[in-house]
């Protein structure tokens, strides 16, 4: 992509082109022509450069990051209402969707201000050093993997559900652990958006055809059989321990907590300056779904309502509900296994002229990458007994310090940490102390959640030892 381009434009510390609306520089040489473009994060954009890794568009975006947002993890918000009482789960839904939303806001600004961060833990470099940058790349690469090793457990449910358990477990998971390597293995996130698009479709589809059967059965499935009578309980507000709101707010939490991988989408935009719009459009639908979904399935089910919400359709409709929702599964298990990889292979390989061009060790550092993520992820899914609690513990811990509270540390450095009393205006003491507020927030998420989760962790008992046949997807006979 070698070309002279007078018309460049600086917003910031990046330059944009008029022509092509990237943010990329490009260096003058000494007689007034340009190199090629060069990117913060992926280097010289050439054309012998294999990979065309600044080529997601805004809709692209948007799609990425509605799909690694929204999943089966939605269908736990039924559950919530239940534990918590109508208001005040919404009231908790809305007040986490203003925290993740101002959040991930900061993303779009801090990229441009130091366009060399590519994720999450290169901003923890940037505002706090070495130390803090190795603490995020743990939880970073923690979170993808409990996400992949979550997405496969739920696709083995599925499978199981729809076959009437027609095969082992353990043969599920090594099955959908296999698509999702393959998958992931595509090199760029431009390349898998088609994907993200028949994720949100078919988990579309499978939400509305839960609401209608829900809307049209007499009776929740998890209800007594006819002919015992059933009476449905609707808490406006309800009475949980302190264990039972934590865990409630956790799965909440949970829903929202694909923030950190915005970075990653962000960095292989076309035009980054499309991200806020992307970010904002994604995160206002997702919470719309949770409340439509949640209120309705709820309002139809009581007490009744089974987590995931899709047992509730009865035998038959789950079964339609999770074939149709077999591709989104599909599609959150490739966007994570591809950036928990990526994470990886833009560390070991950046800064060389490996990590955009076709060299052997380009190909040997992505692929091992890809299949080390999957294997760690499907150790995760199918070796530990008590699956559900071990991930719920684990994060409990990892998803507030990962998904809330760098972003507060960003917008410090950047308009507090160096800024001289005259720009401490009083509008911005008031963003010092909204700023303040969510990392106090996001420290009790993390106290508070490890604690309940940690109960609920001691309580359990396994209900299943390492790569067990037994079925998982709570099918009633």
């Amino acid at each position: 992509m070698t070309k002279t381009d007078p018309d460049c434009k600086h917003d910031g510390s990046v330059y944009i082109t008029a022509a092509d609306d990237v943010d990329v520089t490009y260096p003058s040489n000494k007689d007034g022509t340009a190199d090629a473009a060069v990117d913060g994060v992926f280097g010289a954009l050439d054309d012998s450069a294999a990979q065309s890794y600044r080529s997601v568009t805004t809709f692209g975006a948007f799609a990425l990051i509605t799909k690694a947002n929204i999943g089966l993890g939605v269908l736990s918000i039924p559950f919530v209402f239940q534990v918590l009482g109508i208001v005040p789960g919404i009231i908790v839904i809305l007040v986490l969707h203003c925290m993740f939303a101002y959040s991930a806001a900061a993303i779009g600004p801090f990229k441009a201000n130091h366009p060399e961060v590519y994720g999450v833990a290169e901003a923890g470099f940037v505002v706090g050093g070495r130390w803090a940058k190795e603490v995020l790349y743990v939880f970073f690469y923690m979170l993808m993997v409990i996400a992949a090793s979550g997405a496969m457990v739920s696709l083995s449910a599925a499978l199981n559900a729809m076959s009437s358990h027609g095969a082992c477990t353990a043969v599920f998971i090594a099955v959908v652990a296999a698509a999702g390597a393959l998958l992931g293995a595509i090199p760029t996130l431009s390349r898998i958006t088609w994907l993200g698009w028949a994720g949100i479709a078919s988990l579309m589809a499978a939400l509305l055809t839960l609401t209608i059967s829900v809307g049209l059965q007499g009776r929740p499935a998890d209800a007594p059989r006819p002919p015992a009578p059933w009476t449905k309980e609707f808490k406006i507000v309800g009475r949980p321990t302190f264990e039972e709101a934590m865990a409630a707010i956790s799965t909440v939490l949970f829903a929202y907590s694909a923030t950190p991988t915005y970075f990653n989408i962000a960095a292989e935009m076309r035009d980054p300056r499309g991200y806020n719009r992307a970010m904002l459009t994604s995160i206002s639908l997702i919470t719309l779904v949770y409340l439509v979904l949640g209120s309705v399935v709820y309002a139809f089910c009581g007490q009744y309502v089974s987590t995931p919400a899709l047992g509730s359709a009865g035998p038959l409709m789950k079964k339609v509900c999770y074939g149709l929702a077999v591709p989104a599964l599909l599609a959150s298990l490739t966007i994570v296994t591809h950036l928990g990889a990526k994470h990886i292979f833009v560390r070991v390989l950046h800064g060389t002229h490996d990590l955009t061009h076709p060299t052997a060790k380009h190909w040997i550092v992505w692929l091992s990458t890809v299949l080390g993520t999957t294997l760690v992820a499907y150790v995760f899914a199918s070796a530990i007994p008590n699956f559900g609690s071990i991930i719920g513990f684990f994060g409990a811990i990892v998803v507030p310090g990962v998904s809330l509270l760098p972003y507060t540390a960003m917008w410090w450095h950047d308009n507090w940490r160096h800024a001289p009393a005259a720009e401490r205006t009083p509008r911005r003491c008031a963003l010092l102390a909204v700023n303040i507020f969510i990392a106090v927030a996001s420290l009790f998420f993390t106290i508070a959640g490890a604690y309940g989760a940690g109960v609920e962790l001691v309580k359990s008992s396994a209900t299943r030892g390492p790569w067990s046949c037994t079925d998982n997807s709570g099918r009633r006979e």
